[in-house]
């Protein structure tokens, strides 16, 4: 329990106060519309299905006024920025905003489920209540409509409209039409599979928000006044026949609350701002050098003036000429200390498909298609020079992060960079195919040599594992297996072959690294994800003077 802690007990404590939040709103209104005096009268129409309806309600504003700040991508930058001064743990939390973001969506759809039929209860309980199924006082309460263009006396809308060509009504089928299509085509198979369709259904959340700011307006649901003299429900309800009559039975008034979207309406205007600036920063296209690399992977090196990064960033990128919408992230693979920076874009979807072929049937000499960028943005990578020893582990292309950070280290030692507080860096790269090595073996190369002359072969200790091959690439290794150097990299360090022992791996570290903080760097999928982060839990090590690991993923 220590150790899980020491990686996940903020993470853990924040998803406390967020469902701890949404339990008191639930029970809070829930009781508020179940017990209110001010809703005596409604409850005879509409029953349980009122507090049933309104609870969720505020559930949802409470969400709606979150959902969005978790993608508000300059936003996030901003505050990892300014929690540099509060420590990796708070940081890491930045890092969680995707896995927040559906949280939240989850709660709004189940909130949107239980709102929903509640509603459609009520609604025919209005039309019931309207037709005398319920009782004479529940259809005294309906027949209340003589001053309804006062908005003072009505309770039940039935008797002149349709609950469903009401504002409320329509925006919420609006809402809820809209909220469909964003759950289900943000499903893993879609979103991977489809991503135009992904990206394209998520951009429903305008016509989703515009329909919630108006969605309270026609204030159906409405609760009993103070009147002069006041209504005594208790004698009156009994008295029926004599409201408006006595002094004692005035006529019931009644109102609708004031739509609750004044919080909902401060993420809308953050989410804007934050698209604007997005919009601001990207109108400017780049000029660009494009390198082919093996394995179907484009090289974009990109030179925008005063564009400043750091290790492990990404960007988004913008080809007009293929979508004028689609914005697709990229890890930067280039130091900061280069006067460019470059991205690796492998062959997966139709956007990448399109580009690489639009590339590779460029004229000699020709200029590619215009491309915009968005960004730089935060990772967790950024943090790799916090720690005093890093592992990095990348799987594919996942590699590219780390690309960034080997070679950012080439240069601080080329430099002498005194403000270096790594020791010891483990780099593991995992590829299905052998040739997929070649993206940045030249790298390992130039730095396995610059090592060995400084005298530091011990400060980098990389292993590259092949997952994928067949009976010749054993056989070729059993051939050559006496050769100084890698028969796939040209590398001193031989690739294995299978997937890595991770128990042993981090047992080797934990020896080797006694008293240190270690961090655990991840661009790969979810399953290896898992995995180490079991890992960290369990080799981390409550006692200060002794080895602790924090798990880091990057998040697109």
């Amino acid at each position: 329990m220590s150790n899980w802690i020491i990686n996940q007990g903020l993470s853990a404590f924040i998803l406390v106060v967020w469902m701890g939040i949404n339990i008191f709103l639930f029970v809070y209104f829930y009781l508020f519309y179940d017990l209110g005096p001010q809703f005596e009268y409604t409850r005879e129409l509409l029953g349980s299905a009122l507090p049933w309806a309104r609870a969720p309600a505020a559930v949802l504003n409470f969400n709606c006024m979150l959902i969005l700040l978790p993608v508000c991508r300059n936003l996030l930058s901003l505050l990892r920025g300014s929690f540099i001064c509060c420590g990796r743990t708070m940081r890491k939390q930045l890092d969680k905003n995707l896995t927040f973001h559906k949280l939240v969506a989850y709660m709004i759809a189940l909130m949107t489920a239980v709102h929903t039929i509640a509603h459609l209860l009520n609604a025919e309980w209005y039309t019931n209540s309207f037709q005398g199924r319920y009782g004479p006082l529940a259809t005294k309460l309906s027949m209340l409509g003589d001053s309804r263009e006062l908005n003072t006396t009505y309770l039940n809308p039935t008797p002149t409209i349709l609950v469903f060509t009401t504002i409320a009504g329509l925006t919420g089928v609006v809402i809820t039409l809209a909220l469909i299509l964003m759950i289900t085509s943000s499903m893993e198979v879609i979103r991977r599979s489809y991503f135009e369709v992904f990206w394209y259904t998520h951009h429903l959340f305008i016509v989703f928000f515009a329909g919630l700011v108006f969605h309270g307006a026609g204030r159906i649901v409405r609760s009993q006044q103070v009147t002069d003299p006041p209504h005594n429900n208790s004698l009156c309800e009994n008295q029926l026949e004599n409201w408006g009559e006595t002094a004692d039975c005035p006529v019931a008034q009644f109102a609708g609350g004031f739509p609750q979207v004044k919080v909902v309406t401060v993420t809308i205007t953050q989410a804007l701002m934050d698209l604007f600036e997005c919009f601001l920063i990207s109108i400017v296209f780049m000029r660009y050098i494009i390198v082919i690399r093996p394995s179907k992977v484009l090289e974009l090196q990109l030179v925008k003036p005063g564009f400043k990064m750091q290790v492990g960033q990404y960007v988004f990128l913008n080809c007009p000429a293929i979508s004028q919408l689609e914005w697709h992230p990229f890890t930067m693979t280039s130091a900061p200390e280069e006067d460019f920076f470059s991205v690796h874009i492998r062959l997966v979807g139709d956007w990448t498909e399109k580009l690489i072929k639009m590339v590779e049937n460029l004229p000699e000499g020709g200029q590619g298609p215009k491309m915009a960028v968005d960004g730089p943005f935060g990772t967790a990578s950024e943090d790799v020079f916090d720690y005093e020893v890093s592992m990095l582990v990348g799987a594919g292309i996942g590699v590219t992060p780390f690309a960034s950070i080997l070679k950012s280290i080439w240069y601080k030692f080329k430099d002498s960079d005194p403000k270096l507080r790594t020791k010891k860096i483990y780099f593991y790269w995992l590829c299905r195919e052998t040739y997929a090595f070649e993206w940045f073996a030249d790298l390992l190369q130039v730095l396995e040599k610059d090592m060995e002359e400084r005298g530091m072969r011990d400060f980098l200790t990389y292993k590259l594992y092949l997952t994928g091959w067949d009976q010749s690439h054993v056989n070729h290794a059993m051939v050559h297996f006496d050769k100084e150097t890698d028969i796939i990299t040209g590398l001193k360090q031989k690739t294995s072959y299978g997937r890595p022992n991770w128990d042993r791996e981090f047992e080797q570290v934990q020896q080797e690294n006694p008293s240190s903080v270690v961090g655990t760097f991840l661009c790969g999928p979810q399953a290896l994800a898992k995995d180490l982060e079991k890992k960290c839990v369990k080799y981390s090590d409550v006692d200060p003077r002794k080895t602790k690991f924090y798990f880091n993923k990057e998040n697109f």
